[in-house]
């Protein structure tokens, strides 16, 4: 019974490790994809896209990623607003234009009694 046990753990661990061996090609794939498609002038390259977001949301910024969904290369820009509030913006990364603004609060659940 505990060689059955022992033999499923490492199963499992071989398993994690292989899953996060593919995730990590996928990943360096996806950033070479993005850096080819700065270098051809594909997508505007994040020098231009920051300032561009600075001034339509200004504050400090945390996190950026940049994906491919439907066919576009979006610039997921996570911003630290002076009143504490963090937003996530999308912005097209041909044009630089912003897309979409999310608030963090959005998406908490606000259940608090103060009784």
């Amino acid at each position: 019974m505990i060689k059955k046990g022992a033999s499923i753990l490492a199963s499992a661990a071989v398993l994690g490790i292989l899953c996060a061996a593919i995730s990590a090609r996928a990943d360096d794939r996806d950033h070479e994809r993005a850096y080819k498609a700065v270098r051809s002038g594909e997508i505007l390259p994040l020098s231009r896209v920051l300032p561009l977001v600075r001034e339509a949301v200004p504050g400090e910024i945390l996190e950026v990623e940049i994906e491919r969904e439907h066919g576009k290369w979006i610039y997921e820009i996570e911003v630290l607003r002076a009143d504490g509030r963090v937003v996530e913006l999308h912005v097209d990364g041909r044009s630089g234009h912003l897309l979409r603004e999310d608030d963090d609060r959005e998406h908490e659940h606000e259940d608090h009694d103060d009784d």
